[in-house]
Parts: structure tokens; sequence; C-alpha cells
């Protein structure tokens, strides 16, 4: 079974005591970070069960179809921050158990001053078939 890691670095619905955006860390800090978080999908990898990662620029925009022969409506030029997805990683295990308790794991990625930053992060599983519509 294959599930999204969404993270957030926004702080998670509760954020916990002490928590600091990463634009507030140290080149080193960022990078000890950065190197934990490639460790952990190394040795994924070694278990077959790391599919893909991607970190994302923080710009974007939300776009929507607004009609035929019309222009894209955007809300730009940014999202709002609350909306903002930093990256992701994709695995593939065997059970939602082993799926929570990787994301528990990178969750302690290190931040500031070396400590884990008890990151959030938010597990969803890919859709395997599509819904069941009853009447």
């Amino acid at each position: 079974m294959k599930y999204l890691l969404l993270k957030h670095y926004r702080g998670g619905p509760t954020p916990v005591d002490g928590w600091t955006m990463m634009d507030q860390w140290t080149p080193d800090e960022v990078d000890a970070h950065i190197q934990y978080m490639s460790d952990f999908a190394k040795r994924l990898e070694s278990t077959g069960e790391f599919v893909d990662e991607q970190a994302l620029a923080p710009e974007g925009t939300f776009v929507r179809y607004d009609g035929q022969g019309r222009p894209p409506v955007t809300d730009g030029p940014f999202a709002e921050t609350k909306d903002l997805i930093a990256g992701w990683m994709v695995i593939d295990v065997d059970s939602w158990d082993r799926a929570v308790e990787l994301a528990g794991e990178l969750s302690a990625a290190p931040g500031a001053g070396g400590k884990p930053i008890h990151e959030w992060l938010e597990v969803r599983p890919f859709l395997t078939q599509p819904p069941t519509v009853t009447e």
C-alpha cells in the first residue's frame, strides 16, 4: 500500500513549544535537517519502502477553470501559508501502522538547535480504486 507523507513546516494543528519556522534556522541547521531526511530515504530504499520524495518551492498559486475561452482564475500570486505544502515523500509499506510509524520517525528530523522539530506530517493513503457510489 502506498502512502503520501505531506510536509507542511508550519507547526501543525498545535505547534510544539519552541517551534521555529525553517526560514529562522541557521544554514547548518537546515543542512542537518536535509541530511536527516536523505539518510531516512536511503534507509527506506534499502528496505524497498521508498518510492519518491520532492521538496517544493514556497511560490505558488491556486488556479481554477473559469469557462470556455476564458483564462484560468488565480488567487495569486501566492497560496495562503495555511495551504502551503513544503514537500512530500511517497512510501510503499505493508500497513497503515507502518506508515504511521515511519511518519513519526520522520517527524523527529532536527531543526533549530539540532533538536527534533516534532513536525506534524499528514499521512494519506493512495486511492486504489474509485469510491463506490450508492443510491
